[in-house]
């Protein structure tokens, strides 16, 4: 019996964590979609760690240069995340704002 390659090993679960990502994002309610957003920004932070570890550990190693533009993509697509998570969480925070009346320009007394 054959052993399965890592590389599919590897693109089997990302292809499996995309879908749970799917339907997990899609699942929530909206009201819960800052809490949501303050979590996956959370774990970008992670990624981004690893990431960074990533591209440090290729460039000490003189192997092949996948690893570090892998590294330098995932800093990259995190970065958007945390920064994009911020401005959604952002906007929504305002939306709960109270708005405050606007003075009457008119009024006599």
């Amino acid at each position: 019996m054959e052993a399965v390659d890592p590389i599919v090993f590897r693109l089997a679960i990302f292809v499996l964590a995309v879908f749970v990502g799917y339907y997990v994002v899609w699942s929530v309610t909206p009201a819960l979609h800052t809490p949501l957003m303050s979590v996956t920004n959370a774990i970008s932070s992670v990624i981004i760690v690893g990431a960074l570890l990533a591209a440090g550990a290729t460039a000490v190693d003189s192997g092949s240069q996948f690893g570090k533009y892998a590294g330098a993509l995932a800093v990259m697509l995190a970065s958007i995340n945390i920064f994009g998570g911020f401005l959604v969480t952002q906007r929504m925070l305002a939306m709960y704002k109270k708005k405050e009346k606007p003075a009457n320009k008119g009024e006599t007394r």
